[in-house]
């Protein structure tokens, strides 16, 4: 997909280094860890990963509010709400971004993982409607546990 990253073959970094200016290559998230920003020809760039599914938290974590704040809007990111995660959930340690559902349960919100979080698997993505954020730090989460979550959908099911 073009994206950034740092296999053999990706020449992406090179044609930046070589006519522009390099700010970061990589961030410390899950996934979307290759993340480029910097400057091309005295134009500022955001490069996101090449995996579908890192591209897409990438830009919901990054480019989204950037592009949204160019264009003059003042609410940049989406709602986050405190969710109790029905499931354990296992980190690397860091910040994560792990596909869930979100649903209303009287007066609280609980959430459940979409299944598989490799950063190939689009259909954990497909079915997700938050993303549930795991702390840097954290390794593992357990059952009913309160974490926050990012909302990407906003069902009559959740609100």
């Amino acid at each position: 997909s073009a994206g950034v990253s740092v296999g053999a073959y990706d020449v992406v970094k090179s044609v930046l280094e070589a006519d522009g200016n390099v700010g970061f290559w990589r961030v410390r998230m899950r996934p979307g860890k290759p993340l480029a920003y910097g400057t091309y020809h005295g134009v500022p760039y955001l490069g996101l990963p090449g995996n579908p599914v890192s591209a897409m938290v990438s830009f919901e974590r990054f480019a989204r509010a950037a592009i949204l704040k160019m264009a003059g809007h003042t609410r940049l990111e989406k709602p986050q709400i405190p969710v109790t995660v029905l499931e354990p959930i296992l980190s690397d340690g860091r910040e994560s971004y792990i596909r869930a559902i979100v649903q209303r349960d009287g007066e609280r919100y609980t959430a459940v993982t979409t299944g598989g979080q490799g950063s190939h698997m689009m259909t954990s993505l497909v079915k997700a409607n938050a993303l549930i954020i795991v702390p840097e730090g954290v390794v593992e989460v357990a059952a009913n546990s309160q974490l926050q979550a990012w909302m990407l959908d906003w069902p009559e099911t959740v609100f």
